[in-house]
This record gives structure tokens, C-alpha cells and sequence, in this order.
């Protein structure tokens, strides 16, 4: 791959589905696909340090784009392409040069050094980018119903509530229309001042104080924006949505819809295991 390559820039940040740009290069993978990376990209990649929500898919000139992901590249290591989790050093380091690698699976080759039509799979993005936002509130929501079962003071949300979502978080992954977070209720969490008896009992309270939260601010139809410093793909982006009792932000490397009006329903359902010791919940955003 030709050195030096710039950084990519993006435009999902303001919910672009399409665009043209140069194609820069084209590495071949070990599986037998190929990455383009393109100057500019309206692709959304997996994000390798938190991949929570999965690549976009598309197309690019007439090629099927089937995953979208970030790369990274640096002249002292002798030019080599690291991939994803293989990427050695922390993810915005400036000496670096990050890359949107587009995975195709036929030889891309002769596009290098054209412009390229790049089209965004709009209906998949869309379904995302509601079940994202809808991770987000569901946070919030569930750090307020879960305030009470703090002992000590914690590290509060961007509505002032106890970060139960932050400090308890295992895992978050977004698939379309809905997402899925397990959090640890463990020995770290108790210390920590988070009390978990009784919890099991009072769980359909709190699913139902969950869930009607989540209502009413669906209700409001807040405006969601997402605040972007730079066009990089590294750029330090927040998502922002003015709820009715303050505007809420959280850094965010993804994709939302512009509003909440563009969801008819935003649901819950929360579990526990069997030994209590990882809370499951399952939230459903269906588009309106």
C-alpha cells in the first residue's frame, strides 16, 4: 500500500448515505478479499476498540461492500497495514494514519486512482442508527431507576444519575431495530456501592419505571445530533439529544437518526441470570 495515505475523512456523522471520492489503494487480505480505501467515505467501519455497532454496508462504484473496517498505518513500521485488533497503538494517535477500509470481495485494482461512486445500504443504516439511540437512552433511563440501590457516590450520567450503565457495562452490541447490554453486578460493582439485593423481586418495577421513561421522551420528539469536531474518522464525536429535562451527551463513535419522532416505540426488557450476577437488557426501537 502507497505511503503516505491521509486519514479518512467521514460523513456519516451527519447522516450521509452516499458520496464520490478517490479511490487511494487497494490491499489484499488474507482470506482472499480486498480493502479500498477512498479519501472520503460515507461508511460507517467497526470500531476496533469498541465494536459495538457493526459496519455499514453498500456498495462502491459496482462493487458489493460487505463490512467496513478501521485500519491503521505508520511510515517507521515500514508501511504495514494493521487491521482492527491488530492495530498496536491507541486508537487517534496522531503519528498514525487511520484508515476506512471498504472489504469487497472481487479485485478492486482498477479503480485505484478513480473516483468512485460510494452508496450506503440507506434502509440497514437507518434501522441502526434507531436501535443506537435507543442504547443511549435506554442508559439513562435505567441509571434513573436504579439511583435508589446506591450506597456511596458515584460518577454521575448526563442527566445526574448514578452511572450504573458506565460502571457496570460487560458488553453492548447494536444489531438492527435493537440492542443488546450485560452488565456485571459483581464484587467491583458492590464495592463500588451498588447494592443488589432484593434486586431480582423489584426487577418488573424497574422495567416498567424503564419503559416509561422511555416513553415520554420518545413522546417529546427530541431533535438527536451528533457533534463533530473535525471530519477524521478519528475525531472525538459526542451524540446529543435535547430531552426535555436537559440536553444529554455521550461520546459516541456512531450512527443516530436526526430525531426521536423517527421512532414509534422504544422498549425494554430486562433479566438476570441465574446467580444474579449479570443484568441482560434487551432494548427493541422500532422505526416509525
Amino acid at each position: 500500500m502507497p505511503l503516505p495515505l491521509p486519514t479518512t475523512k467521514v460523513t456519516f456523522p451527519s447522516g450521509s448515505v452516499e458520496g464520490r471520492s478517490t479511490v487511494l489503494a487497494v490491499h489484499p487480505l488474507p482470506d482472499g478479499r480486498y480493502g479500498v480505501v477512498t479519501e472520503e467515505t460515507p461508511f460507517h467501519p467497526l470500531d476496533h476498540t469498541w465494536p459495538d455497532q457493526p459496519a455499514d454496508t453498500g456498495t462502491l462504484a459496482d462493487l458489493k461492500v460487505v463490512d467496513v473496517l478501521t485500519a491503521a498505518t505508520n511510515a517507521t513500521e515500514g508501511g504495514e497495514l494493521f487491521i482492527g485488533e491488530d492495530i498496536p497503538v491507541r486508537r487517534g494517535d496522531e503519528e498514525w494514519t487511520w484508515l476506512a477500509l471498504h472489504i469487497v470481495d472481487e479485485d478492486p485494482s482498477a479503480l485505484v486512482g478513480t473516483e468512485a461512486a460510494l452508496h450506503v445500504d440507506a434502509d440497514r443504516r437507518a434501522a441502526l442508527s434507531t436501535a443506537h439511540t435507543g442504547c443511549h437512552l435506554l442508559a439513562l433511563a435505567l441509571n434513573e431507576a436504579l439511583a435508589g440501590r446506591w450506597r456511596k457516590d458515584a460518577r454521575t450520567d448526563a442527566l445526574g444519575s448514578p452511572d450504573f450503565d458506565s460502571l457496570a457495562m460487560a458488553s453492548s452490541r447494536i444489531a438492527e431495530g435493537a440492542s443488546t447490554d450485560v452488565y456485571r453486578l459483581g464484587k467491583s460493582l458492590r464495592k463500588k456501592g451498588f447494592t443488589t439485593e432484593g434486586l431480582a423481586d423489584d426487577l418488573p418495577a424497574i422495567t416498567e419505571a424503564v419503559n416509561a421513561r422511555l416513553s415520554g421522551w420518545l413522546a417529546a420528539e427530541a431533535p438527536v445530533s451528533i457533534e463533530v469536531p473535525g471530519p477524521e474518522l478519528t475525531a472525538h464525536r459526542k451524540w446529543t439529544c435535547a430531552l426535555p429535562e436537559t440536553t444529554a451527551s455521550l461520546s459516541c463513535g456512531g450512527t443516530h437518526p436526526h430525531s426521536l419522532a423517527e421512532l414509534s416505540s422504544l422498549t425494554t426488557v430486562l433479566s438476570l441470570n441465574e446467580d444474579g450476577t449479570e443484568l441482560t437488557a434487551v432494548t427493541t426501537a422500532e422505526r416509525a
